[in-house]
């Protein structure tokens, strides 16, 4: 088994190279554990080893094996939460290896083929709607509130370590958002916290499914974040991008009944939290959907 290309960036983070040369035994073994007919990966996929399989009695399904990081370590126990409710069906787990076995979508077609627009944010919003319930008592997320602590804390560092990217101003509204709102919060679900046109599949089950969920728990406003500023490779290209977030913006709350100046401070926050990695032009995109928001 070759590497994916789309994986092939792995190699400069730390532990990537170490990871990219064992994926082909993990993948031998997952093979042997679930009995599976192993299938072509998907080429496209740029964080996770994705291939389509079949089960012993021909079901078709997909192998993902997520690089061992902390993010996406929850990610099927969220599903297994959800068991299908507006999200792909976990059909099995392998916590040692970083292995899940879920349900195939089939045509598997991306939202993002769909032209944006207010029905585009309209299926995102019901997606939400149905992913949002309470999490229960002993669940293994991690809280939104500990998550908005540390990147308050982390977002002054980072910003002076690339070198001041974007204005003061800017920072200092983020993080006194995220003081204020990490520890007042409302009522707290399990959120997907990257549901955007790409982790969102066509499917035969249901119209549209979500995958890919790096799960938290806290209040809904924040789980809007994501898709605030998702197509911001288009929104870069167009006058009209700060109108489209704001439509984006007056949409979901109005939709979602929630709290529109709540879902614009974490939008900013978590762009910022998110978008600084080094990389100059997806920090840009993600500082100028920052910047948007806060004009909103």
């Amino acid at each position: 088994m070759s590497v994916p290309p789309g994986l092939e960036w792995w190699r400069e983070e730390p532990d990537g190279s170490i990871w990219l040369e064992h994926l082909p035994d993990i993948v031998g073994e997952c093979a042997a554990r679930w009995s599976l007919r192993l299938g072509e990966p998907f080429h496209n996929a740029r964080i996770s080893y994705v291939a389509q399989v079949e089960l012993h009695d021909g079901t078709p399904a997909v192998l993902k094996i997520n690089f061992p990081e902390p993010e996406g370590e929850r990610e099927p126990d969220a599903l297994g939460h959800w068991d299908g409710e507006g999200a792909l069906r976990l059909l099995g787990r392998y916590d040692e290896r970083r292995a899940l076995l879920v349900e195939r979508c089939e045509p598997g077609t991306r939202l993002w083929e769909t032209r944006d627009g207010d029905e585009v944010t309209r299926i995102v919003a019901g997606l939400l709607r149905r992913l949002w319930s309470p999490p229960g008592e002993d669940h293994p997320f991690r809280l939104l509130s500990d998550a908005a602590a540390d990147w308050a804390d982390e977002l002054p560092v980072g910003w002076e370590r690339l070198g001041r990217p974007y204005e003061e101003s800017l920072l200092d509204e983020a993080v006194a958002f995220l003081r204020e709102a990490g520890p007042a919060q409302g009522d707290q679900v399990v959120l997907h916290q990257d549901l955007h046109g790409g982790n969102v599949l066509q499917a035969r089950r249901e119209p549209w499914l979500a995958i890919d969920p790096k799960p938290l728990v806290g209040e809904r406003e924040f789980d809007t974040a994501s898709f605030l500023r998702d197509r911001r490779w288009e929104l870069r290209n167009t006058p009209l991008a700060s109108t489209t977030v704001r439509r984006r913006l007056d949409l979901l709350a109005a939709e979602l009944d929630l709290d529109r100046d709540r879902m614009r401070g974490w939008g900013i926050a978590h762009a910022l939290a998110w978008g600084m990695s080094g990389k100059p032009e997806q920090d840009r995109d993600m500082v100028n959907c920052a910047r948007w928001l806060a004009a909103a």
